[in-house]
């Protein structure tokens, strides 16, 4: 395949540099944007003060998708000569291999593990990428997943761990934003995965889930050989996609997909029942006091075909929870696979009422 010269905002370069209102997202576009070299310089001129760590963590979480390659940074502080500072990145490949980075000057991150903060969302176009129009198809396939494999910018971040499926799980979870959150139906159904992992026959088993939120039942779901399909709103796609691919990533037999889902619109479009055929359906903690339970039910049933089981984990905590659960059971044959009381967790099986 013919390699075109690096272009980035129709110019063609192998540096990139930043004036002092350069912002991250102006990076970010470098990267999904540049066919990499083996030798890439980027030098950026912040803010008196600031610093370049969220730079450093995106290259190290990238640095996953290129071999081989090693990027020098460079940074100025106003009119101070500029602090060296480089990475070494190796590729994670099956069989193990790491990664080792080396800041020549300056504070470094308190962790190689830490998240950068994303892009803002202004300039991103509608799939999510950004840059020019019309280019995407102009990039490696590789740089191309990179172009949702970023958090939202949440202000804070803490790293959550769980072991499920005889794995330690590392999610990454901000307080922010109810979809970047797990909550106690997430720890049931996965508990209630693992546990019941060989009479369901998860074993490539297609599995959707709805409202996957950080992620969490997905990845269990994939350890434990399923074929995932996480969904929830755009804005919890980044941190999700994140969680999953630090998680699944040379780790499961299948690769976990990443879709939008928006309850009740746009669902024989993009989830045409033709193609899109699932054994499993999971939700969790979905219901709660919010205005769109009525299209959340119409997603379910619209989800499901013959065959198709859903489980559904949730904690009770309002009356409208139960009024929903009284509509649930209007729609779907539904059976109470397990009940925590000390949480006021239910776990239920529904199978759509065809009659």
């Amino acid at each position: 395949m013919r390699r075109e010269q690096p272009r980035i905002w129709g110019k063609s370069m192998t540096s990139l540099a930043l004036d002092p209102q350069g912002t991250l997202k102006d990076m970010y576009t470098f990267f999904i944007e540049i066919q990499f070299q083996k030798l890439l310089e980027i030098h950026l001129r912040l803010q008196q003060g600031s610093t370049c760590l969220a730079t450093v963590a995106l290259l190290l979480h990238f640095s996953r998708r290129w071999k081989g390659d090693k990027l020098h940074l460079a940074e100025a502080l106003g009119d101070s000569d500029p602090e060296e500072r480089s990475v070494q990145a190796s590729s994670l490949l099956p069989g193990g291999s790491g990664m080792d980075a080396c800041l020549r000057s300056g504070q470094q991150p308190q962790s190689v593990d830490e998240a950068p903060r994303p892009p803002d969302e202004e300039g991103l176009q509608t799939d999510g990428s950004s840059g020019p129009p019309g280019d995407s198809n102009k990039i490696e396939p590789s740089l191309q997943s990179l172009q949702k494999f970023v958090p939202m910018n949440y202000a804070s971040y803490t790293q959550e761990y769980y072991w499920f499926a005889g794995k330690r799980i590392v999610i990454q979870e901000s307080i922010e934003s109810y979809g970047a959150v797990v909550w106690p139906g997430a720890m049931a159904l996965c508990q209630y995965l693992e546990e019941h992992a060989e009479e369901l026959g998860l074993q490539g088993a297609k599995m959707l889930e709805i409202g996957a939120g950080p992620g969490l039942v997905s990845i269990v779901a994939s350890i434990l050989g399923a074929q995932v399909t996480a969904t929830d709103l755009p804005d919890v796609l980044g941190n999700l996609q994140y969680n999953l691919l630090r998680n699944t990533l040379n780790h499961t037999a299948h690769l976990p997909e990443v879709k939008e889902l928006v309850w009740g619109e746009g669902l024989e479009q993009n989830f045409p029942k033709s193609t899109c055929y699932y054994d499993y359906l999971l939700a969790s903690d979905v219901v709660y006091h919010h205005y769109f339970l009525d299209k959340l039910l119409a997603t379910m049933a619209y989800l499901c075909q013959p065959g198709t089981v859903l489980l559904w984990a949730n904690k009770f905590r309002f009356s409208t929870d139960y009024e929903f659960l009284d509509k649930f059971k209007q729609v779907f044959d539904t059976t109470l696979l397990a009940e925590f009381q000390e949480s006021s967790i239910k776990l239920f099986k529904g199978v759509l009422k065809w009659d």
